[in-house]
């Protein structure tokens, strides 16, 4: 009896840690945006020399942050409120009226209105301010329902979702690079502070992430140490109960019928979408029969868990032709776009059918958490597949392009996919990654797993006249991991390309183990400090069991896949 009892408080007292800190944690990023300007107002004076006990909890959660200077003024200011959940509502509030506000009466965004680009530059912003918000008030009600015997669940959940946060900040940054609008500076400077708070906030999860696994805190389980699980298509995992294994697997009665000829319910993915049931618990099956359905398509943030089954990569196809030479901003040159969470897509194409001639040109933009694709096909040239943000999965899928042609800042595992590599226009060259990761501690990698990388039929006369190389660092802390692949003699020697002259070549992280075939040699790899040599049990770390953490969510697709290595 004592021993029960001794184990309740510890389980009462675990959970009244893990809720304070993580509530404060969340509360940096919505908050502090908000407080430090009215700081720098309000608390121009001089301070008691002597620090409170709530100043030094402070200090201490600033501590494993970058921007300690920003992290302790910005908690130090929060006014009198001391709850935690009260101070985030508060700071939920205040920033929506601000977005609010600014979205309708801002002097930089009329400004950047009156031109074309910017205009565009501007919408994209607003979409991923969206979903940053969205994430950031996802994770309070996640924390708000927390269980102790799922707080590994819930911490790697805030790592995926606080990394998207500073994807989506890095880019509407990019967006206005190349805009000479004169909001460009003003949003730049905004947003570059910003950024300051989501990594003080990612940082201080990630640190109680480590408490947790380096005390053995009950209820926390290290993943690493879960016997591996090999499933194949349509096994479901042992776990799962009854009731969503017959959900899964009867793929057989869908809810909506799409066909082109009319012999559906309707004809096309812009008619199915208004359909769909909102924020649905459970996976829905949806039906899209053979045809080449021309339309760009955007699956909102509001639909979820939806299983759309093709009829085959070559015979169910969505194409479009927007494209960056045409003035289009290469996020909305996308011919289907997927924002909300927990999607399957099975036997279905996706293609944007601009050509290489037109530049960027995107078949396929994810940002939707949990999205796994099998048996697909994704077609295209130049920024093919945008894999942008949060958790994916590739199973058995064909990519083709030529320039970056898989790139983003997710957490992305590709298994067993064949990717091919096409003629580029005469000038060019290729690279098959461009990792677009922004900041050092983010969760995020483009990890290729048992793939064949390779010429396509269009390249494979001339591939000796045109170099094509493995990835490039678009952004300063890219990471690639190419693991278990066939490399074809299509790759370059040097294996890695720069992206201009040194940038990013001692911060990015880039690594190869135990491919095969004549591309894969590494001895004659370019020798940046960036390139790393991994040890068996450091290449473990980039297998879906750790990558992806949490990857009960693939297994639940019942789409082959293994967690370890192959």
């Amino acid at each position: 009896m004592s021993y029960g009892s001794d184990s309740n408080k510890k389980k009462r007292l675990a959970i009244v840690v893990v809720s304070s800190f993580i509530l404060v944690v969340i509360g940096v990023a919505v908050t502090v945006g908000v407080t430090r300007h009215q700081d720098d107002q309000d608390n121009s004076g001089g301070g008691d020399s002597h620090p409170t006990t709530s100043n030094k909890a402070v200090q201490a959660m600033c501590q494993p942050t970058d921007y300690k200077e920003a992290c302790i003024e910005s908690l130090s200011g929060a006014g009198d409120i001391t709850d935690p959940k009260q101070l985030i509502k508060a700071g939920f509030e205040f920033t929506k009226k601000k977005l609010d506000q600014i979205a309708e009466n801002s002097k930089t965004l009329k400004e950047a209105e009156k031109d074309p680009m910017a205009k565009q530059a501007l919408d994209i912003c607003r979409d991923q301010m969206e979903l940053a918000m969205d994430h950031l008030e996802e994770s309070f009600n996640r924390i708000g329902a927390l269980d102790i015997t799922k707080t590994d669940d819930v911490l790697d959940d805030l790592e995926t979702w606080l990394s998207s946060v500073l994807t989506y900040q890095g880019t509407c940054l990019d967006e206005f690079e190349n805009v000479t609008s004169p909001a460009a500076p003003k949003i730049r400077e905004a947003l570059n502070g910003t950024i300051k708070f989501s990594s003080n906030a990612l940082v201080m999860v990630k640190e109680l992430s480590s408490i947790f696994k380096n005390l053995n805190i009950p209820g926390f389980k290290n993943r690493r140490l879960l016997q591996e699980e090999v499933l194949g298509h349509g096994e479901f995992p042992t776990w799962m109960d009854p009731v969503r294994r017959r959900l899964l697997a009867d793929e057989t009665k869908p809810i909506l019928v799409i066909a082109q000829d009319g012999s559906g319910d309707v004809r096309s993915f812009t008619e199915a979408i208004p359909r769909l049931p909102l924020k649905s618990m459970i996976p829905i099956v949806v039906h899209v029969k053979a045809g080449i359905y021309r339309e760009t398509v955007k699956i909102p943030k509001n639909v979820w868990n939806i299983t759309w089954i093709g009829d085959g990569a070559d015979k169910t196809r969505i194409t479009f032709n927007k494209n960056f030479a045409d003035g289009v901003k290469t996020m909305y040159t996308a011919t289907f776009t997927l924002i909300g969470a927990g999607h399957t897509f099975k036997n279905i194409g996706f293609e944007n059918s601009a050509g290489a001639i037109k530049h960027q040109a995107v078949a396929l933009v994810v940002d939707g958490d949990r999205s796994a694709f099998f048996n697909c096909r994704f077609d295209g040239y130049q920024d093919t597949l945008y894999a942008h943000s949060n958790r994916q999965f590739y199973r058995d899928c064909i990519i083709t392009g030529t320039i970056d042609f898989i790139f983003g800042d997710s957490r992305t595992l590709f298994q067993n996919c064949l990717i091919q590599i096409r003629r580029p226009l005469d000038n060019q060259q290729n690279i098959v990654v461009a990792s677009g990761r922004y900041e050092s501690h983010t969760v995020t990698a483009m990890v290729l797993q048992n793939c064949t990388i390779c010429p396509d039929p269009t390249l494979m006369p001339v591939k000796a006249q045109f170099r094509s190389y493995l990835g490039r660092p678009w952004k300063r802390f890219a990471k690639t991991i190419y693991l278990q692949n066939y490399i074809d003699d299509v790759i370059h020697p040097d294996g890695w390309l720069p992206w201009l002259g040194t940038f990013a070549l001692d911060t990015c992280y880039y690594s190869e183990f135990n491919n095969r075939g004549p591309g894969s040699e590494t001895f004659r790899r370019v020798r940046w400090p960036g390139i790393k040599t991994l040890s068996p049990a450091q290449a473990l770390e980039y297998t879906g069991q750790t990558l992806l953490s949490d990857d009960s969510w693939i297994a639940a697709t019942g789409i082959p896949y293994t967690r370890g290595m192959m």
